[in-house]
């Protein structure tokens, strides 16, 4: 999967899930900011990564997510790693 087909995916649930003007995202916006996350939406990030792109999520694995392009590449990584595990 491209980067571009997982920012594509992203934004769709970014702005279903989350209720958020697509215009307010960008590569270096703040995440939880422009998502206005707390914990329980944490918690639904999660479950639509997961259900979205095959892998799972380890809470520890945001702590070095503070921007969209930090969450992008993180899916994408992420995804490599599967692939390479399936291959």
């Amino acid at each position: 999967m491209t980067k571009e087909v997982i920012i594509e995916k992203c934004m769709a649930f970014f702005t279903e899930e989350f209720e958020v003007d697509g215009s307010k995202i960008s590569g270096d916006a703040n995440l939880r900011e422009t998502l206005d996350l707390d914990s329980l939406d944490y918690v639904d990030l999660v479950v639509v990564i997961e259900s979205n792109f095959g892998f799972k999520v380890k809470g520890e694995d945001f702590i070095n997510i503070h921007t969209f392009d930090d969450f992008y590449n993180y899916v994408y990584t992420k995804i490599q790693e599967k692939d390479k595990t399936v291959a």
